[in-house]
């Protein structure tokens, strides 16, 4: 195969990996929604302000994931396609899954809903993160606070991030509980075993096919 058909089924690849992630990532917060049993910090904060707007879930994740992406001027960090397509198709792929979700009251087909949601979380981001389109905008704002300062801790930074809008949507009335803690204990060790998983290795030229000038690797 030439180099520009690899090249080309890496973008497909990439961008195909994108999307299901973005889609699979909404599917896995309506989930977690419809358990009732708790939210991770961002969800609480989006699921507070949906409470106090009366807009949509999905509607308020668009909404806050531009403002968040405004914040990334003054921090000079650059988006991609996939920082982009974050912001928008999550928001609508956790209101379309929402309709289409039924309601649960059972207490172990909530504790279900969660696991799932909790563990295809992990997934979807393991596909949207190794599809290497550019970061989520949340993800973002925090790696362009420790860029601003680099003696900061990652985790510091994460952690005081998340703090904060979770205390915020507590206070706006978001869902805070068992599924929170396990969402914060799971997360980490999911995602460390999906985003290797998942990520698409940089394409490599060999010796022979080299061209005379060497560009950017997709």
């Amino acid at each position: 195969m030439t180099l520009i058909g690899n090249l080309r089924d890496r973008i497909t690849r990439r961008l195909f990996q994108l999307y299901a992630g973005l889609v699979l990532y909404g599917f896995s917060m309506a989930l977690m929604i419809e358990s009732h049993l708790g939210l991770d910090p961002w969800d609480v904060f989006h699921q507070g302000v949906a409470t106090r707007t009366g807009l949509s879930f999905g509607t308020v994740t668009i909404l806050v994931g531009a403002l968040v992406l405004l914040l990334w001027i003054p921090l000079r960090q650059r988006p991609g396609i996939g920082t982009v397509s974050n912001v928008v198709v999550i928001g609508l792929a956790v209101d379309a899954s929402l309709a289409l979700l039924p309601t649960v009251e059972p207490f172990l087909a909530r504790i279900a809903f969660l696991v799932g949601g909790i563990v295809l979380n992990g997934v979807a981001g393991g596909l949207y993160i190794g599809a290497r389109l550019g970061p989520g905008p949340r993800d973002g704002l925090m790696t362009g606070f420790v860029a601003r300062r680099p003696g900061r801790s990652i985790r510091l930074v994460r952690t005081a991030i998340e703090v904060t809008v979770l205390a915020a949507g507590f206070l706006l009335g978001g869902t805070v509980g068992v599924g929170t803690v396990l969402y914060a204990v799971a997360i980490g060790p999911l995602l460390h075993v999906f985003i290797p998983l998942f990520t698409v290795p940089p394409t490599t030229v060999s010796p022979i096919s080299r061209p005379a000038a060497d560009g950017p690797a997709l």
